[in-house]
């Protein structure tokens, strides 16, 4: 097993049994990735796209985290790996605050620290790998309901939770589009689904009930969006209610020709953890460094640069004309 040899190896260090030749030949860099769920069929994209850049890369990848939800179960993770002494943390944050403490204490240790997807405190990581830009995000996901809605009418939000930092930015984004292009239309209420499908459901069945005018569902955590689909569904509302989101393809592909969801906005999230590993591979290298405006991502060719965040890109618009060009 990866862990088993490498606290071997690093058994040797202490004990001067191995020198530097043999840290080369034996201990490849060990990059750390955790997701906010591990289950989560988004970060297991994610996953497949982070094994393609470590074994291009020649390291190894531990991929660990929560089973929900949790952000005290991230700390404690990223404790285990700074006793570990792995060589680079890689997090998507569930809590942006809460998560930073132990992420410093990590740097203070030695280990690189990115974070992605979602992110934490500026001073606990030295990139974060950005799937797209909040705004960008937020636009897009105002501007698709504004077009099924027609510009006026009612909709609701379900989100993973009231505490998710990148759900959060992405909500002040929607809110500002809204309020400045679409006046017509009136945000009724955000639920918490704890990134669930099924609690997801739940939700949008009560919204239904709650807002007999409810023109639209917006689901902004990738479990949300069949979660609310299947919800309507049900409820025979396919024609009055229609579901926009951020989600996988693969996930919703069913529903988007059911003619139940419009549309879903999203990245392709193999690229975004593909990206990840790349960026702490060459951050643990030093062949990328604060202050870079870019730098060669493999297949991904070389990737911008803004301050801190390493862009992956605009996000897409998956609709019936061309969802089932995507395996994700």
């Amino acid at each position: 097993m990866k862990l088993t040899s490498r606290c071997f190896f690093l058994l040797l260090v202490v004990l001067g049994q191995a020198g530097t030749g043999l840290l080369a030949a034996e201990a490849p860099l060990l990059v750390a990735m955790m997701p906010k769920a591990k289950g989560n069929a988004y970060f297991l994209s994610c996953k497949a796209g982070a094994e393609q850049a470590a074994k291009e890369l020649g390291v190894e990848l531990l991929f660990d985290g929560p089973t929900d939800t949790n952000a005290a179960k991230q700390n404690e993770i990223v404790e285990n790996w700074i006793t570990l002494g792995v060589d680079v943390i890689a997090v998507s944050a569930e809590n942006k605050a809460g998560i930073s403490t132990a992420l410093r204490k990590a740097r203070r240790s030695g280990i690189e620290v990115i974070t992605y997807d979602a992110d934490a405190m500026p001073d606990a990581r030295t990139f974060f790998v950005n799937q797209a830009t909040p705004e960008g995000i937020g636009e897009t996901l105002m501007d698709e309901a504004a077009r099924v809605m027609g510009g006026a009418g009612e909709f609701a939000i379900i989100t993973a939770t009231l505490t998710a930092a990148n759900q959060n930015e992405w909500l002040r984004s929607i809110r500002a589009r809204r309020e400045s292009a679409y006046p017509g239309m009136t945000e009724v209420a955000v639920r918490p689904c704890d990134d669930l499908k099924d609690r997801a459901q739940a939700e949008a069945t009560a919204l239904l009930s709650a807002y007999p005018d409810l023109k639209l569902i917006m689901a902004i955590c990738s479990p949300a969006v069949p979660g609310a689909a299947e919800a309507v569904k049900q409820a025979g509302k396919a024609d009055s209610v229609k579901v926009v989101g951020l989600g996988l393809p693969s996930e919703n592909r069913r529903y988007i020709h059911e003619g139940v969801t419009d549309c879903i906005v999203l990245w392709n999230t193999r690229d975004l953890g593909y990206l990840t590993v790349r960026a702490g591979v060459a951050l643990a290298r030093g062949e990328l460094r604060s202050g870079d405006t870019a730098f060669d991502a493999g297949a991904l060719g070389e990737v911008k640069i803004a301050g801190d965040n390493i862009l992956l890109g605009r996000p897409f618009v998956f609709n019936r004309d061309n969802v089932d060009g995507f395996d994700f």
